[in-house]
């Protein structure tokens, strides 16, 4: 970015759902943070946003999010993602390197990096491959990687079957202070199954993946952890079981973060209904014991992070039965709007929510965001929290229209989103310029 940076003033709004305050930013930083209307000596705004009832929020940071580029291009393009990720307060975001070609060069990180920059809006932070090709064969050249731009290593949802190939690939990242992201898939067993073991899905006649599919993945992936001390993060967890092994480890010691789908914070696996494949994820929505598991382990801080899971899918791959669907829900513009209702329903209060979106995500990428205070890097949203609005096709940023609460209204919207101290978007607010 280079065009010089704006002095803006955020006029009256609630500092992280609470405080009435003046933030001023300029310099791509915030300034100075006051109470409204005390005024800041030798402080000449270009533009001034009108926030009064509107939340005044760190950015989002997302901890995964596809944008389908390089090699996906038919089904979301960056600039669709990312338009739908500053409409949904996103700030900052991680994509998995299961693109096409996958991200094991540096020249594939270099060239997303740079095209995030020219489209100036979202922070763009990509996980390298782990293993050449995601083939679970040979490892990448992880300081390579790491060197353009990579803030970590994982093999995405491709298995890795050999545990010799994974204990090196820990070994290594230990040594350079990397950060292994996995997801506790085991590779063989309901590998074939396309939703929960349980009665919903024999009834359904689909083929389930069991909970010993996360279960026994755990068991080997923390293991390793005690052999090598590589730090772990744990994508998207889905079982009570499975979050009681994560609980353990962090008890132990372990040196573990793990995050968990907002979808999965809302939905089980009864919400399948009529063979909905908008409800087609990996991992399943499971039972409604897992669920009520999940917010425990949210508020207990077994789980580090709240994300998107954003995954747009095209017609093609979602027109279809059931088990032949393809995986995946977009999130993006869902994120904020979906904690906070689940925060509501289940009585957590806002600060703890939106640190799961936030300083929790921050932590685990060990970036110094997430927060609001004079000094930081000035990436914010405004928010309105009861401004109802109907999810629809129209409604939607994304290329993707894969998600089941298409045609549910929704409570809270997002109205203006500022990354380096610049207004990216904003819709329906009031702005005054110079």
């Amino acid at each position: 970015m280079s065009q010089p940076f704006p002095s803006i003033l955020i006029q009256g709004g609630l500092l992280n759902g609470a405080q009435a305050s003046d933030v001023y930013l300029s310099g791509g930083s915030i300034r100075a943070i006051t109470e409204p209307g005390a005024g800041l000596t030798g402080f000449e705004p270009t533009i001034t946003l009108q926030a009064q009832g509107l939340w005044v929020l760190p950015g989002l940071i997302d901890l995964s999010a596809r944008l389908r580029e390089p090699g996906f291009e038919y089904k979301a393009t960056l600039e669709s993602e990312m338009l739908a990720a500053i409409a949904g307060g996103v700030t900052r975001l991680v994509c998995p390197p299961d693109t096409d070609p996958p991200l094991d060069e540096p020249g594939l990180v270099e060239m997303l990096k740079h095209r995030a920059r020219l489209l100036a809006q979202a922070h763009v932070h990509p996980l390298g491959a782990l293993t050449a090709g995601l083939r679970g064969e040979q490892l990448t050249e992880m300081a390579e990687l790491t060197e353009a731009g990579c803030v970590g290593f994982s093999q995405s949802t491709h298995p890795l079957v050999d545990t010799q190939v994974l204990f090196r690939a820990m070994q290594y990242a230990k040594t350079f202070d990397y950060t292994v992201w996995a997801y506790a898939r085991d590779p063989w067993l309901g590998a074939s199954g396309v939703a929960h073991s349980g009665p919903t899905a024999g009834r359904m006649g689909l083929p389930g993946v069991p909970v010993a599919n996360e279960t026994i993945r755990l068991y080997t992936l923390f293991e390793l952890v005690r052999q090598t001390g590589v730090r772990l993060h744990l994508c998207r967890l889905s079982s009570a079981a499975g979050l009681e092994l994560v609980r353990k480890a962090k008890a132990e010691g372990l040196t573990v973060t793990a995050d968990v789908s907002v979808h999965h914070l809302h939905m089980t696996d009864l919400d399948i209904g009529d063979y909905d494949s908008n409800c087609r994820v990996d991992p399943p929505f499971r039972s409604q014991r897992d669920r009520e598991a999940i917010t425990m382990a949210l508020q207990d801080g077994t789980l580090d992070a709240i994300c998107s899971d954003h995954a747009p899918v095209d017609e093609e791959g979602k027109q279809l039965p059931f088990g032949e669907a393809e995986p995946g829900v977009i999130g993006l513009e869902l994120l904020l709007p979906l904690t906070m209702a689940w925060a509501r329903d289940q009585h957590v209060p806002v600060d703890q929510a939106l640190a799961l979106l936030t300083q929790g995500p921050a932590r685990i990428l060990k970036r110094d965001a997430g927060v609001l205070r004079e000094g930081a890097q000035a990436d914010l949203c405004l928010y309105a929290p009861e401004e109802p609005w109907l999810i629809t096709a129209d409604t939607l940023r994304s290329q993707g229209r894969n998600t089941p609460f298409i045609g549910r209204e929704l409570e809270g919207r997002v109205k203006a989103t500022l990354v380096d101290g610049r207004l990216v978007f904003r819709q329906g607010l009031d702005v005054l310029q110079k």
